[in-house]
């Protein structure tokens, strides 16, 4: 009877699905989702976000990458090689980022996604596009842009669950080196996905349910996260560079074509 109660346990609140074909999908794709995180320091709640929604609710799916985005983010930052200058060299732009998405998270569920998403996928082929070919943008290092790109990040984040474009492509634009670039979006994701998992939480998404899902999400990430890890450690800069550009490119391409569905 025991073994029984904790079968349905297992089934009703920590698989996402009682359909086992929909439940290995997950798997996949968070596992998927997970190497791409700990190989590029970016693209979690993009390339899971791209997937996920085929196979179920684009709620359920936010809800699900809950703790894999908080605890992959802090393993990141944690790992880097210098945690405490970048948070000195960065504060500014987590707190913006973090107070925005805070705010405009309680709008998550009546905002039109498909119009913010779409938007996402199209910066992020520009973006792809015009550092591929050379251009330059005039971006500076000041705290007015750190304000300035920590705000807009923080709104489409709190929106869509997606802020990373705009945190890669300044720093990317400028031109800082592999390490550094691992430890910031480390440092800012942290800071913006606590912000939206109490705005998520306050705004009726995240329940005990859903934070019991994406624990098993959780797991599944750190694994693929260990492994791309594992894989960034024998790229030089120069292609670390040009896999991060295509993965925007492909990334952007797909939001795009669920963002117009």
């Amino acid at each position: 009877m025991a073994d029984n109660h904790l079968i349905e346990f297992i089934n009703s609140y920590i698989l996402p699905s009682q359909d086992i074909a929909i439940t290995l999908a997950v798997m996949a794709i968070l596992l998927f989702a997970g190497i791409i995180k700990g190989f590029l320091g970016i693209g979690l709640p993009a390339a899971s976000m791209a997937l996920l929604t085929l196979v179920m609710d684009p709620t359920i799916a936010i809800s699900l990458l809950t703790l894999p985005i908080i605890f992959s983010n802090i393993m990141q930052y944690a790992r880097c090689e210098n945690p405490r200058p970048i948070a000195k060299k960065y504060w500014i732009f987590a707190l913006a980022i973090a107070l925005s998405i805070f705010i405009t998270s309680f709008f998550i569920l009546s905002y039109p996604k498909a119009l913010l998403t779409t938007s996402i996928g199209l910066a992020m082929i520009a973006f792809s596009l015009t550092q591929m070919f050379g251009t330059k943008f005039p971006i500076g290092d000041g705290y007015g842009w750190h304000v300035g790109v920590g705000l807009f990040s923080g709104v489409l984040g709190g929106l869509s669950s997606i802020w990373s474009p705009p945190v890669a492509m300044y720093l990317l634009a400028r031109d800082v080196d592999k390490s550094e670039f691992i430890g910031a979006t480390g440092f800012l994701f942290v800071a913006g996905s606590l912000s939206l998992a109490l705005g998520l939480a306050l705004a009726g998404v995240l329940t005990l349910d859903t934070v019991l899902h994406s624990l098993m999400g959780l797991v599944v990430v750190l694994a693929g996260f260990r492994i791309g890890e594992a894989l960034r450690q024998f790229v030089p800069q120069g292609i670390f560079r040009k896999i991060v550009l295509w993965a925007f490119l492909i990334m952007g391409s797909r939001l795009i074509a669920v963002g117009l569905l």
